[in-house]
């Protein structure tokens, strides 16, 4: 199915009281890469019916040598609360054509250091609510995932109640930084491939 397009999804919560949190940083990286394809994350036709689930593009990713225009994505962001990721991200699968080695997460982690981006296909879900959901539609867990690193939460704070909260003040000079440095990581999975990702990808810039 090589003609099919990529699918790159963007997990997170739905509403303004969680646009800011870490658990929300796959979507500001989908949004990120709407604005760099100059699309707009829009409600798609008669993909989900009655009630869509999803905001979704469709654009031309990057750009191949000679400036010919990169390849079809379809840009995603689930309109279902983190746990319900899975629903919205099958049936644009289904929709689509997109197998699950075109299928591509991209969601905050807590085992990654913050401002790290890593890269990885299948695995474990880490207890991430959003990929195991996910995982259970797909009904494999051979997708994807850009990671996005948040780090563990200070002293005895719950993890649940960590990701639900917004970056503190020395965190949030860097988001925009690591939204437009995980953005790029999903270029390079599209354009270059899973394991020229994973090489660029695994360490911060030290410049």
């Amino acid at each position: 199915m090589t003609d099919s397009p990529w699918l790159v999804v963007g997990l997170g919560n739905p509403g303004s009281q969680y646009a800011g949190n870490r658990h929300n940083l796959g979507a500001m990286v989908v949004e990120e890469l709407a604005r760099r394809t100059g699309s707009t994350l829009g409600r798609p036709g008669g993909l989900a019916g009655r009630r869509p689930q999803a905001t979704v593009a469709e654009a031309r990713l990057g750009t191949l040598p000679g400036g010919a225009p990169g390849p079809r994505v379809v840009l995603a962001r689930p309109t279902t609360y983190m746990n319900e990721s899975g629903g919205p991200v099958a049936a644009l699968a289904r929709y689509y054509g997109v197998p699950a080695e075109r299928t591509v997460l991209v969601h905050d982690e807590l085992d990654i250091p913050f401002a790290d981006v890593r890269v990885k296909q299948g695995g474990g879900e880490g207890g991430h609510n959003g990929l195991r959901d996910t995982s259970r539609a797909l009904g494999t867990r051979d997708y994807v995932r850009v990671r996005v690193g948040i780090g563990r939460p200070p002293g005895r704070m719950d993890a649940a109640d960590y990701v639900l909260h917004d970056f503190g003040s020395a965190e949030r000079a860097e988001v925009p930084w690591l939204v437009d440095h995980a953005a790029d990581a999903v270029e390079v999975v599209v354009l270059e491939g899973l394991h020229v990702a994973q090489q660029r990808f695994h360490t911060k810039d030290p410049g």
